[in-house]
């Protein structure tokens, strides 16, 4: 990983080699600074960079950014405040290249000889005259968050396995939450990258996910970041490898049965390292035409809340989006903190309202299969609504936060059932799907939080307690209503809290394989692998006995409902042994214990208690038509039943 990481790196660098042929006039790249001659123009008569005659008119080809075309590259870039736009690269020596007004503010150029692997910048005068070198705000690659753009055809990529691959139908998906920086990668050197990932994909395959959701990837500051703080939104980070690494990831993905959703930031960009600041010399006082520049400019992460009243951002936000989707082969988004995005400090935005719509309506019009995931965690239904923003799902803080109330609580008096009875059946609009349900995510295992085992166990993450937790968490999100989600190392107890400069622990897969055995066969279940769990991807639930004084909650789950279908979970809070446990069925027969938590072969310091299948009789309980007594329930323990087809 360390010679790929460098490898890369070397490659990526290399910005600075290349002089202007007038290095007396100008500097490029990373330290490219403002030039002003006296006839006001920034250099001499530019270069043509091959025996073509460069257009002086501006080009009729569609799109923005640098898009090449057969024999050359078409630069078009948003100035609305520019009195003039060059750009220079290795296509004309460094020398700059004039593009041409358009009515709509835009500046474009079709300029023969520039090709895919070019870097470049652009050179803009601004309003009042001043001259500066500025990174392509659409850039597709860059050499790193301070360097040089580079031009990418994302049509040269040959695709291998994508034909293979097929979106899971929502209720079958279960999403694994990743940072490619600290997934796989050791100590001491790069972040990890899009080969290291790559090759733990088999791992994902094994434990049964299907749906990798990859923390923002888009080119930030530095070479360490969780990815929250996009500079270049188009460009793939260049810590991670190139923009073909990252689609043969997603290839590799694919071959395997997954799909990948990338993590996108639209409720703020940066805040340091952005070409859009001030990028054609009219800031309006803040950070200029990309930006709001009154009191909605403000965000929690610096006053960079781009101006989602103005189309043009809006259309770059939206682009970026279906970018990921086109040229990446992604097979979702999720939008960080749209909570930022629907308000401005506290107050409704509707603009925000209308970007969160046009995205959507641009997806569902080219992409229906594709997931599109809020973050809002603000319990806005309106989100998810077809007459909202029309979300396809959110992530659901009525789950998470509940649970994992009672899964960390300093006693079993201080867990109440009833909150987590609420939790399994909420949704929102009447539908399961509409949330996505998680125990730990980045945030909540950050930000003065641990991850699970830490919480409950303390110094002994890896102890008793921590793994019954782990467990019992990870049980009721692939049991409960709603879209099942890991963060990356929970199958295999990792501890501590989430950094990006911490890899994961690989070593503990082993240690406690019986942990990474058990979210396996939880996942299998959630996914009905064996045929007789078809309920638990249904969107029906009844939580039928809580139990308050014990610490015990079961509920049923069922799509069709019968046998095969209908689905029991037991869940003991508690820190006691209940035996002979009489609870509510939907039919009489022989329900078949498919999953008890409490098996020595998930950790050896487990108790063990057998429990067997439980004989449904017609004497009516918990307000179901039958009943059974569970011979032996163990403390802090899961049992899941179903009836064989």
């Amino acid at each position: 990983m360390k010679d790929f990481f460098d490898d890369v790196r070397q490659t990526r660098n290399a910005e600075a080699k290349r002089a202007p042929t007038q290095a007396s006039q100008v500097e490029h790249g990373p330290v490219a600074r403002a030039f002003s001659r006296k006839d006001g123009s920034l250099l001499a008569t530019p270069l043509v960079p091959s025996a073509a005659t460069v257009p002086t008119q501006a080009s009729s080809r569609p799109g923005m950014g640098a898009i090449p075309y057969d024999g050359g590259t078409t630069f078009r870039v948003w100035a609305p405040n520019a009195q003039r736009v060059q750009v220079a690269g290795d296509f004309s020596n460094w020398q700059s290249v004039e593009l041409q007004r358009e009515p709509s503010g835009n500046f474009s150029l079709d300029v023969p000889g520039a090709k895919a692997g070019d870097q470049y910048q652009y050179v803009v005068q601004g309003k009042y005259g001043d001259w500066r070198w500025k990174g392509d705000p659409r850039a597709n690659d860059v050499t790193n968050s301070t360097g040089n753009s580079v031009v990418v055809d994302h049509k040269s990529y040959e695709w291998k396995h994508d034909w293979e691959f097929k979106m899971p139908p929502w209720n079958e998906a279960v999403i694994y939450e990743m940072h490619v920086g600290t997934f796989n990668d050791e100590p001491g050197w790069g972040p990890g990258n899009w080969q290291s990932a790559i090759d733990k994909l088999d791992h994902l395959k094994e434990l049964g996910i299907n749906v990798v959701e990859l923390m923002p990837s888009a080119e930030f500051a530095a070479d360490f970041s969780w990815g929250y703080n996009p500079a270049f939104p188009n460009a793939p980070e260049s810590a991670y490898g190139t923009p073909d690494d990252l689609k043969r990831f997603v290839d590799e993905a694919h071959k395997r049965g997954i799909g990948v959703v990338m993590d996108v930031v639209y409720n703020h960009l940066g805040p340091s390292d952005l070409p859009h600041w001030d990028f054609d010399g009219e800031t309006y006082g803040k950070g200029g035409s990309y930006f709001y520049t009154d009191w909605r400019a403000k965000t929690p992460w610096g006053d960079t809340r781009p101006d989602y009243g103005r189309h043009e951002v809006r259309d770059y936000l939206r682009d970026n989006a279906m970018m990921w989707l086109r040229d990446y082969h992604m097979d979702g988004l999720r939008l960080d903190a749209t909570k930022e995005i629907r308000q401005a400090s506290g107050a409704n935005n509707p603009e925000g309202w209308q970007l969160l719509r046009d995205i959507n309506e641009a997806v569902n019009r080219e992409f229906p299969q594709k997931i599109i995931i809020a973050e809002d965690l603000g319990n806005e239904a309106g989100l998810t609504h077809p007459d909202g923003a029309n979300f396809d799902t959110q992530w659901d803080s009525n789950f998470v936060h509940p649970i994992r109330a009672a899964l960390t609580a300093p006693s079993d008096a201080a867990r109440d059932m009833n909150a987590v009875a609420d939790a399994i059946r909420f949704k929102y609009n009447g539908s399961a799907n509409q949330r996505v349900i998680y125990t730990e995510s980045h945030d909540e295992v950050a930000n003065g939080k641990q991850r699970l085992p830490s919480e409950v166990g303390g110094w002994d993450a890896g102890g008793y307690h921590a793994k019954k937790s782990s467990i019992l968490g990870a049980a009721l999100t692939m049991t409960s209503p709603g879209i099942p989600m890991l963060f990356q190392g929970q199958e295999f107890l990792e501890d501590g809290h989430f950094q990006d400069g911490d890899p994961l622990d690989w070593k503990k897969k082993e240690t406690y394989a019986g942990i990474n055995q058990a979210y396996t066969d939880l996942i299998k279940l959630r996914r009905n692998w064996n045929d007789n769990t078809a309920g638990l991807r249904g969107e029906n639930v009844n939580v039928h006995h809580v139990n308050n004084h014990d610490k015990v909650v079961a509920f049923h789950r069922w799509d069709k409902g019968g046998a095969g279908d209908d689905t029991i979970v037991i869940v003991n809070f508690g820190g006691k042994h209940l035996s002979n446990y009489e609870l509510g069925l939907p039919s009489d027969g022989t329900w078949k214990v498919r999953y008890n938590s409490d098996w020595k072969g998930y950790s050896d310091n487990f108790g063990d208690a057998q429990s067997f299948d439980v004989g449904g009789r017609w004497n009516g309980k918990d307000g179901l038509p039958a009943s059974g007594s569970l011979n032996n329930l163990g403390p802090y323990s899961v049992v899941i039943l179903s009836k064989d087809k």
